[in-house]
């Protein structure tokens, strides 16, 4: 693999995540290529990549793929799980013995689904906390001053690769964490969003409304133990600390903050339910845990996914 100061990097998606992340990558000089579909590329090549950010704003000239003619050191996934397969036959391409993959995804479904099409090898755990969206124009919008991303080895082989990774995504100020334990991590972030999506996407309120509500906190309480609750008995038992300052989160009655999730259900589009709250009930099954609410808020966007269905029909 190259070093970091000459790591060829593909990122699969400019949205949102692909386009910040690549948009600071770029900014600190790394090789960066964004694989795209025909559409996003050729608003790229007129407009440049547009990232507003009160971290400071980046526009770059960029360098674009619909389908990869090389192999790359490092793929990096920035795509929705709604998209995977068809993310995963776009990157293989750019996939050579010695290419690192770390995917940016919600959940930990993902993983089993890359496993199965990618050497395990290659696939490192990878997590990011931000809010960001891409407005009419194409550009991103960065939401807050959050933008922590973390990444780790899944497997002790991983761990000099993971390294290499690490020193690479490090341009641009980004300053990414090099996780011992990555997989905690990512299901950490998994209880998190689950209980915020399903208490958000429910109510169709914003966390600070239900909050404010007669039995909002005690509801996003429940959800949150429930899902923690499934974490442990999966082996992931998350820390006091990470359960109280997710309540403090979710209690928050002065919060305008929903998950994304909410953002596309207001806006008629897919989501990850399938990834994040249907996963999460699976696993409680087959744990053998009780999680009536969020069983509740899974059969609500089971319901919202099958209406969606039959209108786009």
């Amino acid at each position: 693999m190259s070093t970091a100061r000459n790591m060829r990097i593909l990122i699969l998606g400019a949205g949102a995540i692909g386009g910040y992340y690549g948009g600071r990558l770029l900014d600190g000089g790394a090789d960066v290529t964004f694989l795209v579909r025909t559409k996003r590329a050729a608003l790229l090549c007129r407009n440049g990549l547009i990232v507003h950010s009160a971290l400071g704003d980046v526009k770059a000239d960029v360098h674009t793929e619909e389908r990869p003619g090389r192999i790359y050191d490092l793929v990096v996934l920035a795509c929705k799980a709604t998209g995977l397969d068809a993310a995963i036959d776009a990157i293989l391409p750019a996939i050579g013995p010695d290419t690192t993959v770390l995917p940016l995804l919600n959940g930990v479904r993902h993983l089993a689904m890359l496993d199965e099409r990618i050497p395990q090898a290659a696939i490192l755990g990878g997590l990011c906390h931000i809010g960001a969206t891409m407005d009419d124009k194409g550009e991103i919008r960065h939401l807050n001053d959050l933008q922590r991303i973390a990444l780790g080895a899944r497997r002790p082989e991983q761990g000099r690769a993971a390294e290499r990774v690490h020193a690479a995504l490090s341009r641009g100020g980004i300053a990414p964490v090099l996780s011992t334990d990555i997989m905690q991590e990512m299901w950490e972030k998994f209880v998190f969003l689950t209980a915020y999506a399903g208490l958000t996407c429910m109510m169709r309120a914003p966390v600070g409304a239900i909050a404010a509500t007669t039995h909002g906190k005690a509801v996003a309480r429940e959800l949150l133990e429930e899902c923690a609750a499934i974490a442990t008995a999966s082996g992931y038992p998350p820390a006091a600390e990470f359960i109280e300052s997710s309540f403090v989160t979710l209690s928050d009655e002065r919060s305008e903050g929903a998950a994304s999730m909410l953002r596309d259900v207001l806006q008629n589009r897919k989501t990850e339910q399938d990834h994040i709250l249907a996963d999460m009930l699976s696993r409680a099954r087959s744990a053998g845990v009780s999680a009536p609410i969020l069983r509740l808020a899974s059969t609500h966007m089971e319901a919202y996914e099958a209406l969606r269905a039959v209108h786009s029909d």
